[in-house]
């Protein structure tokens, strides 16, 4: 069989016939139906073309498609066909019709009532998975505390050392570095009042109620929740979770339950952890900018930071690790098995899991903002 092609012929009344020939279908190796659309668009244009695809020797839904759209949806008197290609362009006309309205289309107000729509029933969509997935977990974690030699303690110690110990490094580094921007910016503005001693106030509250929570849960969403999306991702894509589904094990015992378990556990130390490095680099700059000794710095840190405050650290910590690997692995049972929607939802993952740590650190600001002051 030949592949696709066709023919131009001129008419005593100065229309043209389109003869199509050869296989328009995906069979043909050598057809490449972007070439084949550009070459044939201009004659669809024509209301007086004459359509002949009765040597089409072979035709399928990708090559009725680029006929179909070209010819308005319609099959009229000036196309001759076969009785087979018939029922298929029948079966082309009963698909349901699909328009994106679009900017250009001249109603920018309809465009927006439109895109809020899809919007809204994509957040539903998100939510409802969401919460099913919160049931599930809640089920294998009740499951599990019956049942103690179930619980996967492999995995778990697996996700505290790549999700805690591995992350100490670059933790440190960047609220050191944090820690020490926010002290120079600080003693510029306390050295003109005279309060150079307030600078152990704002860096340790900052630094432990705000500063270590928030940069943790930032670094362990792009670092660490990453990679448990991108993880599920990759065995959705290679079917491995459709394995264990196979296998009559839990997807949510064997993948979801460890990662939340480690990184609930490791969170609040990681908080901590990158609160003390912030205020180390806080010390050292106001050591060299104001002259602030760092045996009064620690001294007087004490009589700062109050155990409500190292407290509300801990429940920070907590609930943001908490969000963090929900969202990671709610996102990456969410990947369909195409490299194109791993890329999607891992950035998708982090993205979310940002703004929602930021948004809940607004809220614990504003409902906490008499405590431990």
């Amino acid at each position: 069989m030949a592949d696709a092609d066709f023919h131009v012929q001129d008419n005593a009344d100065g229309s043209k016939s389109i003869f199509l020939t050869g296989r328009w279908s995906l069979r043909g190796v050598d057809n490449n139906f972007t070439d084949l659309r550009s070459q044939i668009a201009p004659f669809f244009s024509n209301p007086f073309t004459h359509w002949d695809i009765t040597g089409v020797e072979q035709l399928d839904s990708a090559g009725a498609a680029i006929l179909w759209t070209g010819w308005g949806h319609a099959v009229d008197k000036r196309v001759s066909l076969r009785p087979e290609h018939a029922a298929l362009f029948e079966m082309l006309a009963a698909l349901p019709a699909y328009h994106s309205v679009s900017a250009s289309d001249g109603n920018v107000v309809v465009v927006a009532v439109q895109r809020m729509y899809d919007g809204c029933l994509g957040f539903i969509e998100h939510l409802v998975e969401f919460t099913y997935l919160l049931g599930a977990l809640v089920l294998e974690l009740l499951y599990v505390l019956r049942n103690p030699r179930r619980i996967p303690w492999k995995e778990i110690s697996a996700n505290v050392y790549k999700g805690g110990v591995t992350a100490l490094p670059v933790t440190a580094l960047v609220s050191f570095m944090i820690g020490i921007a926010m002290s120079y910016l600080m003693a510029l503005q306390l050295r003109k009042f005279g309060a150079d001693i307030f600078i152990i106030n704002i860096l340790g509250l900052a630094g432990i109620r705000e500063l270590g929570p928030i940069l943790m849960a930032i670094i362990v969403a792009g670092r660490s929740g990453s990679a448990m999306t991108a993880q599920i991702g990759v065995m959705r894509v290679t079917e491995e979770i459709d394995a264990l589904t196979t296998m009559g094990i839990s997807r949510v015992l064997r993948l979801v339950l460890p990662k939340i378990i480690g990184l609930v556990f490791v969170a609040p130390l990681l908080a901590f952890w990158t609160s003390a490095w912030a205020i180390a680099g806080g010390m050292l700059a106001a050591n060299i900018e104001l002259g602030i000794n760092m045996e009064f710095f620690i001294d007087y840190l004490p009589r700062v930071v109050k155990p409500v405050t190292l407290t509300l650290a801990l429940v920070k910590g907590l609930t943001f690790g908490l969000l963090v690997t929900l969202i990671a692995c709610h996102f990456g049972l969410r990947i369909k098995p195409n490299t194109e929607s791993l890329s999607t939802s891992t950035t998708s993952s982090v993205v979310s899991a940002i703004t929602t740590v930021i948004l809940v650190d607004a809220i614990f600001a504003v409902a906490t903002r008499s405590i431990g002051l």
